[in-house]
């Protein structure tokens, strides 16, 4: 018997890789353009955008706070309720860092801490039209 091949099996997964973490192939949106896109005229259009081809799910089915496409509407509630979802609901409570707050943090003027932004699941198309 030689030694396991499988090693460092409890380091953090985010100091496995490092370069995988700077590539931007799989970069996605950054959690300050994600509270623009929250904005209600922003969001209305993402969520309900014209058909596209060459976008997954034809562009009908958006994750809004995780700026992902689905396949069908039937994954996009499976990844709903999936903790990556929640997750990312969770980091978006806290409001995006401005410039204002950079000047604060570097004495330019008085500590003000972050306040919270209420955050709750966009609404699936079937809840929308059940609520109407």
């Amino acid at each position: 018997m030689g030694k396991s091949k499988q090693t460092g099996n409890h380091k953090s997964d985010k100091k496995k890789n490092i370069a995988k973490l700077w590539k931007t192939k799989r970069r996605t949106k950054d959690l300050d353009q994600i509270h623009h896109d929250m904005k209600p005229e922003v969001a209305a259009k993402l969520l309900h955008q014209e058909v596209d081809y060459d976008v997954t799910g034809n562009a009908q089915h958006y994750c809004l706070h995780c700026a992902r496409y689905f396949v069908d509407l039937r994954s996009l509630k499976e990844h709903v309720k999936t903790k990556v979802h929640k997750r990312r609901l969770k980091q978006l409570r806290e409001e995006p860092y401005t410039q204002a707050e950079a000047e604060r943090a570097a004495g330019m003027g008085s500590y003000i801490p972050a306040k919270k932004v209420e955050v709750h699941t966009q609404p699936l198309e079937e809840e929308a039209e059940e609520m109407k």
